[in-house]
């Protein structure tokens, strides 16, 4: 480094002037000690897969939010950065996802309650809209990447909240049915 350079120039390089490299750490602080608890603890991977799943999709929701919060407060470059990587993490998640189902196939709820109603509800709406938003976030994306703004901000409007529903479900799924359902039975 020159020590002729400003300070600022300086600043903008230290780790603490880069929010996303803090988010994706404080992320990994997070994944890495539970995916290791659960190795430690003997999970078998049909148990284990699907929490890494949930993983993925809760990383894409924290990134979603993230970058809302960015593009509220000016910062594109940290929104673009929050968004390629909600997107990254939810494509993981459904190759992820895909591989899990073509391996063990569906899994059921267990018991007939008003629990599985509403883990229904909330699978039914999460698959539904799950399949709705990919063709929304490809174009958003696109969009943003041509730096058409208008057309971009007009369908971000729709996509984000669908996106984020979807991701926020895809855990909720998880909890219903790997650990409420069984616990209620």
């Amino acid at each position: 480094m020159d020590s002729a350079e400003p300070a600022d120039a300086l600043a903008g390089r230290a780790v603490f002037g880069k929010p996303f490299a803090w988010l994706a750490f404080a992320l990994a602080l997070i994944a890495i000690p539970l995916v290791g608890y659960m190795v430690q603890a003997g999970l078998p991977w049909t148990e284990l897969h699907p929490a890494i799943n949930a993983m993925l999709n809760g990383s894409s929701a924290v990134f979603l939010a993230s970058g809302w919060f960015a593009i509220r407060r000016g910062q594109r470059a940290f929104h673009r950065t929050c968004m390629v990587s909600a997107f990254v993490m939810s494509s993981v998640f459904l190759a992820s996802y895909l591989a899990r189902f073509a391996t063990t196939g569906a899994h059921k709820y267990p018991g007939a309650g008003a629990d599985k109603t509403i883990y229904l509800v909330i699978l039914f709406s999460h698959m539904v809209l799950a399949v709705a938003v990919v063709p929304m976030v490809l174009r958003t994306l696109y969009l943003g990447a041509k730096a058409r703004w208008p057309a971009h901000r007009k369908l971000a409007r729709w996509t984000f909240p669908i996106w984020m529903y979807v991701s926020l479900t895809g855990v909720a799924v998880y909890f219903l049915l790997y650990h409420v359902g069984p616990a209620l039975r």
